[in-house]
């Protein structure tokens, strides 16, 4: 497997995560919007994931980029 250089995941465990892989973010971002999910990737960018629940969804995605300074 190649290192990543662009990804900002940090769960490196994460069988999609581009370093356990050689698909780069294909097989996350494949992942992600099967389930109606916003990448790990998009979330440390405007802050931490989800909330207390831990919730990748779109409308919880919403909300942190409508509450964040």
């Amino acid at each position: 497997m190649t290192e990543s250089i662009f990804c900002t995941c940090p769960d490196l465990e994460c069988p999609h995560h581009p370093n356990k892989q050689d698909d780069g973010c294909t097989p996350c971002i494949k992942k992600n919007l099967h389930n109606h999910e916003i990448p790990a990737c998009f979330w440390f960018k405007v802050g931490t994931p989800g909330g207390a629940d831990s919730e990748y969804t779109f409308a919880k995605f919403a909300e942190k980029v409508m509450t964040t300074e």
